[in-house]
């Protein structure tokens, strides 16, 4: 197997302005990463010596070995220059400014959905790595996706990372349309209780709700919704079971 990037479990921490074991984004490195794409799932073959138990750092890890659903929550960390070029389990170079990361049991090649639960931004990303090694993390991020997850700085943050099927994936799927908002907060804590209660209360509406923070507030949203129509079905709904009256919303991002 090829070396086993993230094994050391590396999380950026900054001291005086530097990042730990030099571990920072590379000379000219883009100061916003908003812009770049993220990776396009695609149908590729597994990598089979990628597929079998293996044991790191005293662990014991049984991979997939097809793709099928997936879904955990947990802290994401991020590594960087210190292995950039490096080979990764796939056999290709780690690229720490391409959507990639490293995960302990996801197929190799396969692609992912990965959303910071504090700030709600969502990145999709392309498994070629093993790792992180460590009980309470789920996924090393390259530099570029944990920049534009915007967890950089905290060195780790809590996501959730949710395999996507290929064949069951196109760019429609991509979160775009009709929302609701059902509330606006000054704080993400509040923001978050919101959303655990509603969960609570109004569990078939779980999978549709989400957090954007823009302008200060940090907005409670569930959709996207086809139609105006379907939109206010789950309006409707809403205001019945959790006496919340949403706001519609027609832009792609409220």
């Amino acid at each position: 197997m090829a070396v086993l990037l993230g094994a050391c479990g590396t999380t950026a921490k900054q001291t005086g302005g530097g990042y730990y074991l030099d571990d920072g984004p590379p000379e000219g490195a883009p100061s916003s990463f908003e812009d770049v794409p993220d990776a396009q799932p695609k149908q590729e073959p597994l990598r089979s010596s990628t597929l079998k138990p293996y044991t790191a750092l005293g662990m014991r890890f049984v991979p997939m070995t097809r793709l099928e659903p997936y879904r955990a929550q947990g802290r994401a960390s991020w590594y960087g220059r210190r292995y950039h070029g490096r080979v990764t389990a796939s056999g290709e170079a780690y690229d720490m400014l391409a959507m990639t990361a490293a995960h302990p049991i996801l197929p190799i090649p396969s692609y992912a959905r990965v959303t910071h639960l504090r700030n709600g931004r969502t990145v999709i990303v392309r498994v070629n790595d093993r790792g992180p090694f460590h009980s309470e993390r789920v996924i090393d991020l390259s530099y570029a996706a944990a920049a534009k997850l915007d967890l950089v700085r905290e060195g780790s943050a809590q996501v959730e990372v949710e395999l996507i099927i290929p064949a069951q994936y196109s760019v429609s799927a991509i979160p775009k349309g009709i929302r609701l908002q059902l509330g606006a907060f000054q704080t993400m804590d509040n923001a978050l209780s919101s959303v655990s209660r509603l969960k609570s209360t109004a569990p078939w509406l779980a999978d549709q709700l989400s957090i954007r923070s823009e302008n200060g507030l940090h907005k409670v949203i569930a959709g996207p919704y086809a139609t105006p129509e379907e939109a206010k079905v789950i309006a409707d709904r809403i205001e019945r079971t959790v006496a919340i009256q949403p706001i519609l919303s027609q832009s792609p991002d409220p």
